[in-house]
């Protein structure tokens, strides 16, 4: 099972692939983009989430 912090690392890193300096509005980048803001932002409760969600 993953943590909260170690899904959020693959959020990130997901992130930086679809990451297009040539199109900064891409759709993929931008879902994970703001995906990975609000959960970082919203920690606490992410963790909450995923330890709920791995019972």
């Amino acid at each position: 099972m993953m943590t909260a912090e170690q899904l959020l690392s693959k959020l990130n890193e997901l992130r930086k692939d679809y990451e297009d300096e040539d199109d900064p509005e891409n759709a993929e980048f931008q879902a994970l983009h703001h995906a990975f803001l609000f959960l970082s932002y919203n920690m606490e409760a992410f963790k909450k989430y995923v330890q709920e969600a791995q019972k």
